[in-house]
């Protein structure tokens, strides 16, 4: 998954996907800690952390890769806002689903 030149995954730990959030995708840094902190840190629960990691890891995975994420991002504005065909918004929500959970499997130094 990625273009040539795609930073690989990293461990599948909370704190390495933040310094490669950090590093890579510094724009999702703000929503990562705000999620981590409301849900996680504040929650003293950490039976929050396979479902914030499953989220944060997918994210991290498409962002990393710009191509990637432009077209998730093109593929979500289109079905939003220019598809007047219930139809063809449908398609295009599940091209950028399928995207979504295929970045997910994304394994540590892929």
């Amino acid at each position: 998954m990625g273009e040539p030149g795609t930073p690989p995954m990293p461990e599948r730990t909370p704190k390495a996907l933040r310094a490669a959030i950090a590093q890579h995708a510094p724009q999702l840094l703000p929503d990562f800690d705000a999620h981590w902190k409301r849900y996680v840190a504040d929650a003293y629960d950490i039976s929050m952390v396979p479902a914030f990691m499953a989220r944060w890891w997918g994210e991290y995975a498409i962002a990393r890769d710009p191509r990637l994420d432009a077209h998730v991002t093109a593929l979500e504005h289109r079905a939003a806002y220019e598809c007047a065909d219930p139809a063809e918004a449908k398609a295009l929500l599940e091209e950028a689903s399928d995207i979504r959970h295929m970045a997910a499997r994304a394994e540590p130094g892929m």
